[in-house]
């Protein structure tokens, strides 16, 4: 394994980083064990509040460079990079500012006996954060946020393409007054983040990435009894019943599609709409997707940048061939110039085929026929995912209805793009388990310690 930086815009490799050895690694945990033991314990919610403002504060100041980075790094388009370090600037100023109500003891009412009791959230102690390349800051915004303010302290292995993010993000760490040890950024391998996974010393783990590695962090997680919360993948529904502005719903299901490129955990992929409305919106919708053309992700016109490597080409370019092959009509695009993959419309995707349970992770579009909201829903859950889902009519009592039916963690009624950081983020089934975002992300990590007190 080796941790560097190549262009996907230009095949380009920009600097390489040593993994860290396992001297080091060690050394990495003892002092996460011991910022814990002496900082967390020493200071108040407040001060560590104060802290995480900074945090916000200074990826606000820095905002140009952090963006630059990653559209070097993974490709997304400079425009979205910006939008996705001030995103993160917003997660640590809601946990500042909301540190104090998110961990107040909490009163109990005893049903019998004097006296009183209460719930007092405090830390659990030193906690790993594997995350992906395809949002660099704002994964780790919503896992160290909160849990630096309740007092935990992080060690953090970002992804092997993304280490001059990852180091960036340290330093804002450290510039705002975290003392060493309170987070630390790793370059491991697999082998050394099992190592870690192990350590008595780690109390807890959150990934964010694959169904595959997933399942491999939990297993080694469960071995030895450590705390998870598991985001995986996702194949959201776009779910349309009925609409007073077709243009408008297109011009979302779009945005909700082709955002980072089309690869985000939570995008619409699977596009459900109602009989009477097919045709229009496929047409409409086919147009409006495939004029997004792939561009230059360091200019601020660009919508459509380069996927983030070489590898995830070559396999969404076999997923599409694939569902091709297996009886998928491809209405456009399907084409891959390098690391630039063009927006792409599939249907008559047929549950034998298995792009019908795959997650394309991509500017690839499945669109669906159905005959009623029955039928919407059945197809909705008719996937292992369950993270988000939107659905869009004019109807709110069968926006509610097909809400409640949905089997996912999110539902977006009439809006896309919403997420917000009072927001809980996560799913069900194989897209994971757990929640960050909001004071749900703030109660993953903690010991919920009951106090009873006599009369």
């Amino acid at each position: 394994m080796s941790y560097a930086v190549i262009n996907p815009a230009t095949g380009e490799t920009v600097k390489s980083y040593p993994t860290i050895t396992d001297a080091e690694l060690d050394a990495a945990i003892a002092g996460a064990e011991e910022a814990h033991r002496t900082w967390s314990r020493s200071t108040t919610v407040a001060e560590r509040a104060a802290l995480i403002r900074r945090v916000g504060e200074l990826h606000l100041e820095r905002r140009q460079e952090l963006a630059e980075i990653i559209v070097r790094e993974m490709g997304k388009p400079i425009e979205q990079a910006l939008g996705e370090v001030d995103f993160s600037g917003d997660i640590y100023g809601y946990y500042a500012d909301n540190a104090e109500d998110l961990l107040k003891d909490e009163q109990i009412t005893l049903l019998a006996g004097e006296g009183s009791a209460l719930i007092r959230r405090s830390s659990l102690g030193v906690l790993l954060g594997i995350m992906p390349w395809n949002f660099p800051y704002y994964q780790v915004a919503r896992f160290a946020g909160p849990n630096l303010i309740i007092g935990n302290t992080i060690l953090l292995k970002h992804a092997e393409q993304c280490p001059e993010s990852a180091a960036a993000i340290e330093q804002i760490f450290h510039d705002a007054g975290f003392p060493a040890g309170a987070y630390t950024n790793i370059y491991a391998s697999h082998d050394q983040i099992e190592t870690v996974i192990a350590d008595p010393r780690v109390q807890g783990v959150s990934l964010t990435g694959s169904e595959r590695a997933g399942a491999a962090v939990a297993e080694i997680a469960g071995r030895h009894l450590k705390k998870v919360v598991l985001e995986l993948g996702g194949s959201d529904p776009f779910i349309l019943l009925s609409t007073n502005d077709l243009d408008a719903t297109v011009d979302a299901a779009v945005a909700a599609r082709l955002d980072n490129n089309g690869q985000a955990c939570n995008a619409a992929k699977r596009f459900i709409v109602i009989d009477d409305l097919y045709q229009p919106f496929l047409d409409k919708f086919t147009a409006a997707i495939t004029g997004a053309t792939p561009g230059d992700p360091t200019s601020a016109d660009t919508v459509l940048g380069p996927l983030s490597s070489a590898a995830a080409a070559d396999r969404l370019a076999d997923q599409v061939d694939r569902a091709v092959e297996q009886g998928a009509t491809l209405v456009a695009g399907g084409t891959r110039e390098g690391t630039y993959f063009t927006s792409t419309v599939l249907t008559d995707v047929k549950p034998d085929n298995d792009a019908y349970r795959e997650e394309f992770f991509g500017p690839v579009a499945a669109v669906y026929k159905v005959g009623s909201e029955a039928e919407a829903v059945a197809l909705a859950n008719d996937t292992p995912f369950g993270l988000g889902s939107y659905v869009f009519t004019t109807d709110q009592d069968q926006a509610l209805r097909v809400a409640d039916g949905i089997e996912a963690g999110m539902v977006f009624v009439n809006v896309v793009g919403a997420d917000g950081a009072e927001l809980p983020f996560g799913g069900i089934k194989r897209s994971g388990s757990g929640r960050e975002l909001g004071r749900f992300g703030a109660d993953e990590f903690v010991n919920k310690k009951m106090i009873r007190i006599g009369g």
